[in-house]
């Protein structure tokens, strides 16, 4: 019976999606279309060369809203480069200040 629940357990698994996130390099996008691939999938990695030192590559995760971060986390603007916006405006989750009691106080960005 084990067996058979494993197998099963297994099969499941094997069948579902995989929930992977979409990466991009921001350098070779418009800003329009960074933006429309955060609102279309809800969360995405960009990635762009760093100013300060040469050959590195910084990415964070971008989201639409408040409901792609975790629970103690906001959506809070951050800006990527891309092709024609040096300061193309995202989402980018950021810890909830907690520093004056109201830790279930997330604000409201919109994208």
């Amino acid at each position: 019976m084990k067996k058979l629940v494993l197998l099963a357990v297994a099969a499941t698994v094997a069948s579902s999606p995989a929930l992977a996130i979409s990466r991009y390099n921001s350098p070779s996008m418009t800003c329009e279309a960074a933006r429309a691939a955060v609102l279309s999938q809800g969360a995405v990695v960009l990635r762009y060369p760093s100013k300060r030192v040469a050959g590195m590559t910084l990415y964070d995760r971008y989201v639409r809203d408040n409901n792609q971060c975790e629970q103690h986390d906001y959506a809070a603007r951050a800006y990527v480069p891309t092709r024609d916006n040096p300061r193309c405006p995202v989402l980018a989750c950021k810890p909830v200040d907690d520093s004056n009691g109201s830790m279930f106080h997330r604000p409201w960005i919109r994208f």
